[in-house]
Formats: C-alpha cells, structure tokens, sequence
C-alpha cells in the first residue's frame, strides 16, 4: 500500500482538504457571479499561511464546473505550491475521463492511501449523468477490503455526496442514494473513525455510533444551512484541516479567508 510522506507511526500527520472548487477552463468565468479560480486562489494563499507543513491535500470531488481538461490542469498547477501530495476524488459536476487524463503519470487517483498510524480510503460516489450519488459494489469491496486489510491502523472514509440528511431540504434529494449499504460495511469496522465529504457547500461535525461524520465548506460559493430551496449564503470561502493523531484521536476545523465580498448573482449560470 503506498505510504505518502514519512510519517512516524508514532507522529500526527496533518490532511487539508479542498472541497468544490469548480473551476473553468476560462479564468474570468464565474459561478453565481463569484470568479471560482480567484476564490481557489486566495484559499490556498490562507492555506499555505497557516500550515506550514502539510503531509496530505484531499480534493473531494467538483473540482470542475466544466470538466474540462483545462480546468483540471488548472487545478493542479494551483495547489502545487502547497508542497504536498494529492488525492483526488470525483464530483457530480466532473468528468472523470478527462480528470484522469489530467492525472497522467501521477497517483492523484489512487484510491488508498497509508499515512502515519491511519489508512485514507476514498470511494467514488459519482454517477455519470446524475446529481445524486451512489456507490456501486465495486466501491463497496475497496472499502471493505481497505479496512478488513489494516485492523491496526484508524481509517478515514472520504467521497462526494452526504451520506445523511443535513437538514437542507432541497438537497435531501442530491445526496448519496444508498447510504445504508455504505454505513453497514463501516458498521463492521470498529478502526473506522471518520467520514469526510464535501458536496454540500457548508460545514458539518457530527457524530454517529462513534463515527465521526464531517463535510466542509467550497472554495468557492457557500449553500446557506438548513435552507429549504436553493440559497447562497454570505460566509467566505475556506477549507477543512485535519490533525490525525497515532491513538486514533482526530481534530479538525474549517479556516475560511477574510475580508472577503461577494453579491450572489442568481442571474448567471447556475450551479
């Protein structure tokens, strides 16, 4: 199993995780009036200002608005300067063919990775043509497999869609389709501590049978929580970082950049 950075099994390994940048393959091009490359641009300043040594980026999914090969080179060549191995995950809005054109001759799209005491196993929940997600049987044997194969090691789970209900009407109908099938393989794993998505445009911390359940915020647009229809809210861009510990412990909070203003055009193409 590849093993990213030197971590010391004894160490903490710190993960960021950029969630929804959906990007263009024009850098002028917006997203309900907000320009997605410059808002992708100013989370990483924050990022590469506040942590000074990352071992892990997770991009979990619409890195793409348009999915074209551009926008993922774009991706790419953006978060380089972070100075850190990648993960990539599908979204909704991407076109993994093209996505993995883009990764050519790198491990961006390995779907399993070891570092320091933890396994990071991410599945990929999107289907062709469809908004909602699901996870085929396929992906289901992955994670089987990547947790039956390291009882020793804590694991986090990461994918696209919401696996539960996050109180956003409208999206109720979005998320991952079967996420009884995905919770009854974690069930089985008591080293399974975290699950992580992105999707949802907003952050959440929860807790479930001792699973840790968080989604975090776009690098770009935010959806307003517990909202019934569609809506935007005013918070700012950010990311998630996550502080992996040895023992099985995890911290983790959501930075967002500041000073930032943005007028929701509802006008303009939509998300």
């Amino acid at each position: 199993m590849p093993s990213v950075s030197n971590v010391n099994p004894d160490a903490s390994a710190l993960l960021v995780q950029l969630s929804d940048s959906h990007l263009f393959a024009e850098a002028d091009t917006t997203l309900l009036g907000m320009n997605t490359r410059a808002s992708l641009q100013r989370v990483i300043e924050l990022v590469r200002g506040q942590q000074p040594r990352i071992d892990l980026v997770l991009a979990t999914g619409d890195l793409s608005q348009d999915g074209t090969l551009e926008s993922y080179q774009q991706f790419r060549d953006m978060t380089r300067p972070i100075g850190a191995p990648a993960r990539w995950i599908p979204g909704n809005h991407d076109e993994p063919q093209v996505m993995a054109q883009a990764a050519v001759h790198s491990d961006l799209l390995e779907p399993v990775v070891d570092i320091g005491n933890w396994r990071i196993t991410l599945l990929d929940s999107a289907v062709p043509g469809s908004v909602p997600g699901y996870l085929q049987d396929q992906q289901l044997q992955l994670l089987a497999q990547a947790l039956s194969e390291a009882p020793n090691r804590h694991h986090l789970v990461c994918l696209h869609h919401h696996p539960v209900s996050i109180g956003c009407a409208w999206m109720e109908p979005i998320g991952l389709r079967n996420p009884e099938a995905l919770f009854a393989v974690l069930d089985r794993f008591p080293q399974a501590r975290a699950l992580l998505w992105g999707h949802v445009h907003q952050e959440i911390d929860r807790e479930r049978n001792g699973l840790r359940l968080l989604a975090s915020p776009s690098t770009c647009i935010q959806f307003a929580p517990g909202s019934e229809d569609f809506q935007v809210s005013e918070q700012a861009p950010g990311y998630r970082w996550l502080r992996l510990h040895a023992d099985g412990r995890l911290e983790t909070g959501v930075e967002r950049i500041q000073g930032f203003e943005f007028t929701v055009d509802y006008g303009s193409n939509g998300y």
